[in-house]
C-alpha cells in the first residue's frame, strides 16, 4: 500500500547524526531525521534533536568554571604537587559534561543556517549550506490541512531506528570520525492510521495553535524528525513522540517464583501537525509544495 509513496518519502528524508564527546573521554552517538522542503536546502526536523547542542552549551560555562578553580589552585605557591591534587578532586565534576558537539545533516561538509524554531510544537526549519540540488531527486508535497483530513486515514512513518552508530574524536583536529559500518543508515517504515488530533495549547508569543496528530503505531528511536505521509506520498506530520496510554487492566503473571502485575499500555505516536507546519513556513516565505486533495 505505500510502496510507491516509500519510494517518494525516501528521496526526501535524510539521517541527522548527533554526536557527543565527554568530560571522560567518552564518545556517543545519537540519530534523528530531516526533511528536505525544497530545492533551496530548507529542511524541517525537531526542535528536540537540539536537546543535547543546548546542553553542550550549558556544561561549557560550568567546565570553564571548574578550570578556573583549578587553575587558582595550580598557581598557589603554597601548596605542593599533593596538596593541590587533593584540593583540585575535591572541586564538583560531572563526568558526563560534554565537550564537543556535532552534527551531520547527511551529508559530509554540509551544515545548518537560518535556524529558526517553534520550540513549543516541537519544530525547526533550517537552510542546508553548501546544498547542491542534485543531492535530492524528488521533494515532499505536504498535504492541504483543509481538505479531507479524515480519522482512520492509513498513514506511514519513515526514519532511521535499528542501526547502531559509532565514532572516535581526534583530540588534535577537534573532530569526530564515524566508524566504519556506520553508513548508510538503513531506513525503516511503520504503518498506523490517524487517530485523533491533540490540542497541545498555544505558542508563547499567542501566535500558533499547538496542534499534533496522533496515529495508532508508535514513532521509534531514530524516526524522530522524520516524515509522517499518506499512500499518495503527501506529509502529514513530523514524528515528535511516543506516547504510553495505560489500557486500564493489570494481568498476574508468575516472574521469578513471585506473582506480580503486568500493568498494560497501547504507544501511539505524536507528530508535528502539518497545519502548524504550513503556517510556520509561511510566516518565514519558505516555499513548499501543497497537496491538491
Amino acid at each position: 500500500m505505500f510502496a510507491a509513496a516509500y519510494q517518494q518519502a525516501r528521496c526526501f528524508t535524510l539521517p541527522v547524526i548527533i554526536s557527543t564527546r565527554f568530560f571522560d573521554g567518552s564518545v556517543e552517538c545519537g540519530c534523528g531525521a530531516f526533511v528536505v522542503l525544497n530545492d533551496e536546502g530548507w529542511i524541517m526536523t525537531v526542535a528536540h534533536i537540539w536537546q543535547s547542542f543546548f546542553a553542550y552549551q550549558n556544561h561549557a560555562k560550568e567546565i570553564a568554571d571548574y578550570n578556573a578553580k583549578a587553575q587558582v589552585i595550580e598557581q598557589d605557591q603554597k601548596l605542593d604537587s599533593k596538596h593541590k591534587r587533593k584540593k583540585i578532586s575535591h572541586l564538583n565534576i560531572n563526568s558526563k559534561w560534554i565537550t564537543n558537539h556535532s552534527f551531520w545533516w547527511g551529508f559530509d561538509g554540509v551544515q545548518i543556517k537560518d535556524v529558526k524554531p517553534l520550540q513549543e510544537a516541537d519544530l525547526v526549519i533550517g537552510r542546508l549550506e553548501p546544498f547542491d540540488q542534485k543531492m535530492i531527486a524528488t521533494y515532499p508535497v505536504l498535504k492541504d490541512p483543509a481538505l479531507n483530513f479524515n480519522n482512520g486515514t492509513s498513514l506511514c512513518r519513515l526514519g532511521f531506528p535499528f542501526h547502531e552508530i559509532k565514532a572516535t574524536f581526534d583530540g588534535v583536529k577537534k573532530t569526530f570520525t564515524l566508524a566504519p559500518g556506520s553508513l548508510p543508515l538503513p531506513l525503516f517504515p511503520i504503518d498506523g492510521i490517524f487517530t485523533r488530533n491533540v490540542n497541545a495549547g498555544k505558542s508563547k508569543d499567542g501566535k500558533y495553535d499547538i496542534k499534533l496528530l496522533e496515529t495508532s503505531s508508535p514513532g521509534l528511536r531514530g524516526q524522530s524528525g522524520g516524515p509522517i505521509f499518506d499512500t499518495k506520498g503527501a506529509v502529514w506530520a513530523l514524528q515528535s513522540r511516543t506516547m504510553h496510554y495505560p489500557l486500564g487492566f493489570s494481568p498476574k503473571v508468575i516472574k521469578n517464583g513471585k506473582e506480580i502485575e503486568e500493568n498494560q499500555f497501547i504507544n501511539v505516536g505524536l507528530g508535528v501537525h502539518i497545519e502548524v507546519i504550513v503556517s510556520f513556513l509561511r510566516d518565514h516565505n519558505i516555499k513548499f509544495q501543497l497537496s491538491n486533495y
